[in-house]
């Protein structure tokens, strides 16, 4: 890591679920909760608990110079609405397996 860049991840104890306009998408009660200098805090859910009958993958890809590269799934009105590291970097390594939607709400 970066001096001064910090990245934490936890093993959440709280339901979250990822609703867009109405459906469902994703619903767990062992998310992931990864905080990171600079950023808001972001949960991470197991694969198993995404719908993937309603996304679809994107051609985006990002880098991250602490996580890696992040591939991308899309709805039809809102692209790029999830992503995941598909070979995170090491410090960083228990995200793999997992997604994280830009809107997720807490139970």
């Amino acid at each position: 890591m970066a001096i001064g860049h910090t990245i934490t991840i936890e093993q959440g104890t709280r339901r979250v679920r990822v609703v867009h306009e109405g459906r469902v998408l994703a619903e767990s009660e062992r998310p992931l909760i990864l905080r990171e200098t600079g950023c808001p805090v972001r949960y991470y859910l197991p694969r198993e608990d995404v719908r993937f009958d309603a996304l679809v993958p994107s051609d985006t890809q990002t880098y991250c110079p602490f996580k890696g590269t992040a591939s991308y799934w899309s709805l039809p009105d809102a692209p790029d609405l999830v992503w995941t590291y598909l070979d995170p970097k090491p410090d960083v390594a228990e995200i793999k397996g997992h997604l994280c939607f830009y809107e997720v709400e807490v139970l």
